[in-house]
């Protein structure tokens, strides 16, 4: 294996495609395509007004978000915080979470360290 990974995260597959939620949302989750040993690289995108269905917390990964483009929510545990660009939120693992895209639509960049089972996927519980 060479020292370092080049790969284009627009030519990661795109998760969302596979599991019925394209073309609302984009999800390429780049940890394999980098080689990772540890840690995780998520490109993920939402379409204008759109919310994730579903939530998620981390046994053990703890996680940062850094928005690209765009605004809209985020959803920490019970509270829900207004986001833009450049914002970067650190979420503890067990903090369950969730993302809404404002009207422009959101990209967000996800780093953390990951263990291959460690995500627990949950309702989103937005609320109205």
């Amino acid at each position: 294996m060479s020292g370092h990974t080049i790969k284009n995260l627009r030519e990661v597959e795109d998760s969302a495609v596979k599991f019925g939620f394209s073309p609302d949302m984009e999800a390429r989750f780049a940890r394999k395509d980098l080689d990772f040993e540890d840690h995780g690289l998520s490109f993920q995108r939402l379409a204008p007004g759109v919310k994730q269905p579903f939530a998620h917390r981390h046994a053990d990964a703890e996680e940062v978000y850094v928005v690209v483009e765009g605004s809209g929510r985020i959803r920490t545990g019970d509270e829900i915080s207004e986001i833009g660009r450049w914002d970067a939120i650190r979420v503890a693992p067990e903090t369950v979470r969730a993302f809404a895209a404002g009207p422009d639509g959101i990209t967000i960049l996800a780093f953390g360290a990951h263990g291959l089972a460690d995500a627990e996927q949950l309702p989103a519980d937005w609320p109205e």
